[in-house]
Protein backbone atom coordinates (compact mmCIF):
# COMPACT_ATOMS: atom_id res chain seq x y z
CA UNK A 1 0.00 0.00 0.00
CA UNK A 2 2.80 2.34 0.81
CA UNK A 3 4.39 1.87 -2.48
CA UNK A 4 1.47 2.70 -4.19
CA UNK A 5 0.82 6.27 -2.10
CA UNK A 6 4.63 7.25 -2.99
CA UNK A 7 3.81 6.67 -6.55
CA UNK A 8 0.90 8.91 -6.91
CA UNK A 9 2.77 11.83 -4.30
CA UNK A 10 4.83 11.81 -7.33
CA UNK A 11 2.15 12.53 -9.56
CA UNK A 12 0.89 15.59 -6.93
CA UNK A 13 4.05 16.64 -6.49
CA UNK A 14 4.86 15.91 -3.21
CA UNK A 15 8.65 15.47 -2.16
CA UNK A 16 10.29 12.33 -0.86
CA UNK A 17 9.38 12.58 3.29
CA UNK A 18 11.41 10.31 4.99
CA UNK A 19 15.12 12.17 6.51
CA UNK A 20 17.61 10.34 8.94
CA UNK A 21 17.70 12.00 12.44
CA UNK A 22 21.01 12.97 11.29
CA UNK A 23 19.74 14.61 8.07
CA UNK A 24 16.95 16.47 10.11
CA UNK A 25 18.48 19.86 10.60
CA UNK A 26 18.65 19.99 6.94
CA UNK A 27 14.93 20.03 6.13
CA UNK A 28 12.48 22.91 5.37
CA UNK A 29 8.95 22.52 5.53
CA UNK A 30 8.64 24.96 3.28
CA UNK A 31 10.03 22.75 0.44
CA UNK A 32 7.97 20.19 1.50
CA UNK A 33 5.11 19.52 3.58
CA UNK A 34 5.73 16.23 5.39
CA UNK A 35 8.58 14.64 7.28
CA UNK A 36 8.73 11.11 8.71
CA UNK A 37 11.88 10.27 10.96
CA UNK A 38 12.75 6.43 11.77
CA UNK A 39 14.38 5.76 15.38
CA UNK A 40 13.49 9.34 16.48
CA UNK A 41 13.26 7.90 20.35
CA UNK A 42 15.37 5.02 21.41
CA UNK A 43 14.09 1.86 23.25
CA UNK A 44 14.50 3.09 26.49
CA UNK A 45 12.88 6.68 26.12
CA UNK A 46 9.74 5.17 24.74
CA UNK A 47 9.91 2.67 27.85
CA UNK A 48 10.02 5.83 29.56
CA UNK A 49 7.20 7.42 27.71
CA UNK A 50 5.17 4.19 27.94
CA UNK A 51 5.77 4.20 31.50
CA UNK A 52 4.23 8.05 31.79
CA UNK A 53 0.99 6.37 30.15
CA UNK A 54 0.32 4.22 32.67
CA UNK A 55 0.36 6.76 35.29
CA UNK A 56 -1.68 8.73 32.83
CA UNK A 57 -5.63 9.54 33.71
CA UNK A 58 -7.41 8.26 30.49
CA UNK A 59 -10.64 8.96 28.77
CA UNK A 60 -12.20 7.69 26.38
CA UNK A 61 -13.89 9.09 23.07
CA UNK A 62 -17.25 7.91 24.72
CA UNK A 63 -16.07 10.73 27.55
CA UNK A 64 -15.61 13.09 25.45
CA UNK A 65 -18.75 14.17 23.68
CA UNK A 66 -17.78 17.02 21.57
CA UNK A 67 -14.88 15.29 20.29
CA UNK A 68 -17.27 12.25 19.41
CA UNK A 69 -19.56 14.35 17.83
CA UNK A 70 -16.61 15.34 15.06
CA UNK A 71 -15.37 11.98 15.19
CA UNK A 72 -18.14 9.40 15.00
CA UNK A 73 -17.58 5.85 14.72
CA UNK A 74 -14.10 5.92 15.15
CA UNK A 75 -13.85 3.62 18.06
CA UNK A 76 -13.09 4.67 21.25
CA UNK A 77 -10.18 5.47 21.28
CA UNK A 78 -8.57 7.05 24.52
CA UNK A 79 -6.57 10.27 25.51
CA UNK A 80 -4.41 11.48 28.59
CA UNK A 81 -2.73 14.85 29.62
CA UNK A 82 1.35 13.89 29.18
CA UNK A 83 3.20 14.14 32.47
CA UNK A 84 5.36 16.68 33.85
CA UNK A 85 8.70 14.73 33.29
CA UNK A 86 7.24 13.25 29.67
CA UNK A 87 6.55 16.74 28.58
CA UNK A 88 10.04 18.24 29.39
CA UNK A 89 11.72 15.25 27.97
CA UNK A 90 9.65 15.97 24.41
CA UNK A 91 9.80 19.53 24.84
CA UNK A 92 13.80 19.37 25.09
CA UNK A 93 13.46 17.05 21.68
CA UNK A 94 11.49 19.24 19.69
CA UNK A 95 13.66 21.94 19.24
CA UNK A 96 14.51 21.73 15.75
CA UNK A 97 15.79 24.42 13.44
CA UNK A 98 13.33 23.12 10.98
CA UNK A 99 9.82 23.88 13.29
CA UNK A 100 12.00 27.23 14.72
CA UNK A 101 12.20 28.56 11.01
CA UNK A 102 8.78 27.69 10.08
CA UNK A 103 6.94 29.16 12.80
CA UNK A 104 9.51 32.24 12.13
CA UNK A 105 8.50 32.41 9.10
CA UNK A 106 4.93 33.72 9.78
CA UNK A 107 4.94 37.60 10.55
CA UNK A 108 2.76 39.35 13.41
CA UNK A 109 3.41 36.70 15.36
CA UNK A 110 2.97 37.60 19.47
CA UNK A 111 3.12 34.48 20.86
CA UNK A 112 3.94 30.36 20.62
CA UNK A 113 2.15 27.83 21.59
CA UNK A 114 2.14 23.67 22.01
CA UNK A 115 -0.67 21.33 22.62
CA UNK A 116 0.18 17.53 22.99
CA UNK A 117 -1.73 14.96 24.51
CA UNK A 118 -0.98 11.15 24.94
CA UNK A 119 -3.40 8.67 22.83
CA UNK A 120 -4.40 5.23 22.44
CA UNK A 121 -5.79 3.10 20.02
CA UNK A 122 -6.87 -0.23 20.20
CA UNK A 123 -8.55 -2.17 17.89
CA UNK A 124 -11.64 -1.09 16.22
CA UNK A 125 -9.98 2.68 16.58
CA UNK A 126 -9.64 4.85 13.59
CA UNK A 127 -9.50 8.69 13.22
CA UNK A 128 -11.66 9.94 10.28
CA UNK A 129 -10.70 12.19 7.59
CA UNK A 130 -10.40 15.79 8.97
CA UNK A 131 -7.74 18.89 8.24
CA UNK A 132 -7.07 20.57 11.49
CA UNK A 133 -8.75 23.83 10.81
CA UNK A 134 -10.72 23.81 13.96
CA UNK A 135 -8.50 26.01 15.95
CA UNK A 136 -9.56 25.32 19.75
CA UNK A 137 -10.71 27.76 21.98
CA UNK A 138 -9.83 31.42 22.65
CA UNK A 139 -6.91 32.46 25.15
CA UNK A 140 -7.66 35.46 27.27
CA UNK A 141 -9.93 37.04 25.13
CA UNK A 142 -7.69 36.72 21.82
CA UNK A 143 -8.61 34.36 18.87
CA UNK A 144 -7.42 31.13 19.31
CA UNK A 145 -3.86 29.88 18.17
CA UNK A 146 -3.77 29.21 14.51
CA UNK A 147 -1.87 25.41 13.90
CA UNK A 148 1.39 25.63 12.15
CA UNK A 149 2.55 22.23 12.57
CA UNK A 150 1.31 18.70 13.58
CA UNK A 151 3.37 15.97 14.74
CA UNK A 152 2.57 12.44 15.94
CA UNK A 153 5.25 10.20 17.18
CA UNK A 154 4.40 6.29 18.39
CA UNK A 155 5.75 4.55 21.95
CA UNK A 156 4.49 1.33 21.33
CA UNK A 157 6.84 -1.66 21.42
CA UNK A 158 5.88 -3.43 18.46
CA UNK A 159 3.93 -3.23 15.54
CA UNK A 160 3.20 -5.02 12.74
CA UNK A 161 2.00 -3.80 9.42
CA UNK A 162 -0.83 -6.15 9.18
CA UNK A 163 -2.76 -4.34 12.27
CA UNK A 164 -3.46 -1.35 10.59
CA UNK A 165 -3.44 2.33 12.20
CA UNK A 166 -1.41 4.23 9.56
CA UNK A 167 -1.55 7.88 9.15
CA UNK A 168 -2.32 8.44 5.69
CA UNK A 169 -1.82 12.16 4.19
CA UNK A 170 -3.22 13.74 1.38
CA UNK A 171 -3.62 16.43 -1.12
CA UNK A 172 -6.32 18.12 -3.05
CA UNK A 173 -6.66 16.29 -6.43
CA UNK A 174 -5.87 18.86 -8.97
CA UNK A 175 -9.37 20.96 -10.74
CA UNK A 176 -11.11 20.52 -7.30
CA UNK A 177 -13.98 23.04 -6.06
CA UNK A 178 -15.09 24.59 -3.18
CA UNK A 179 -18.19 22.08 -3.42
CA UNK A 180 -16.43 19.31 -4.05
CA UNK A 181 -13.19 18.41 -2.30
CA UNK A 182 -11.72 15.64 -4.22
CA UNK A 183 -8.86 14.16 -2.60
CA UNK A 184 -5.53 12.28 -3.23
CA UNK A 185 -3.90 10.08 -0.55
CA UNK A 186 0.36 10.88 -1.16
CA UNK A 187 1.95 9.23 2.01
CA UNK A 188 1.07 6.59 3.74
CA UNK A 189 3.03 6.38 7.43
CA UNK A 190 3.30 3.61 9.41
CA UNK A 191 3.16 3.57 13.07
CA UNK A 192 6.52 2.09 13.79
CA UNK A 193 8.17 2.23 17.00
CA UNK A 194 10.19 5.24 17.92
CA UNK A 195 9.14 7.43 14.57
CA UNK A 196 8.38 10.71 14.48
CA UNK A 197 6.21 12.39 11.70
CA UNK A 198 5.28 16.19 11.47
CA UNK A 199 3.27 17.93 8.61
CA UNK A 200 2.37 21.42 7.98
CA UNK A 201 -1.53 22.50 8.88
CA UNK A 202 -4.16 22.44 7.31
CA UNK A 203 -3.89 19.64 5.73
CA UNK A 204 -5.80 16.67 5.19
CA UNK A 205 -5.09 13.25 7.04
CA UNK A 206 -6.68 10.30 8.73
CA UNK A 207 -5.90 7.36 10.86
CA UNK A 208 -6.66 4.04 9.58
CA UNK A 209 -8.97 1.54 11.63
CA UNK A 210 -6.99 -0.64 13.82
CA UNK A 211 -7.34 -4.35 12.54
CA UNK A 212 -8.76 -6.97 14.60
CA UNK A 213 -5.36 -8.70 14.29
CA UNK A 214 -3.81 -6.23 16.71
CA UNK A 215 -5.16 -8.84 19.47
CA UNK A 216 -4.81 -6.17 22.68
CA UNK A 217 -1.69 -4.32 21.05
CA UNK A 218 -2.22 -0.64 21.52
CA UNK A 219 -0.85 2.05 18.97
CA UNK A 220 0.55 4.43 20.98
CA UNK A 221 0.95 8.16 20.48
CA UNK A 222 1.88 11.31 21.43
CA UNK A 223 0.16 13.85 18.79
CA UNK A 224 -0.88 17.51 18.71
CA UNK A 225 0.47 20.67 17.33
CA UNK A 226 2.71 23.95 17.03
CA UNK A 227 0.43 26.94 17.07
CA UNK A 228 1.27 30.76 16.48
CA UNK A 229 -0.95 33.59 18.22
CA UNK A 230 -0.96 36.68 16.14
CA UNK A 231 -1.79 40.56 16.84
Amino acid sequence: MCGMEERVSSNVGVMPSTVSLADLSSFSFRTSPVVVVENFWSVEERQFFREGMNQAAWKSLSDLPNVREDFPNSGNWAKAEIGPAQGQRLLSRLQMPCIQEYMESFPNIIGRHLGFSYYSYSAGDCLLTHDDTDQGHPMGGRPAPLRRIALVTYFHEEWRSDWGGELIVYAKRPGYTAEHIDLVPTHCIEPRPGSLAMFTVPRFHRVCRVDQTAGQHRRLSIAGWFMTEHA
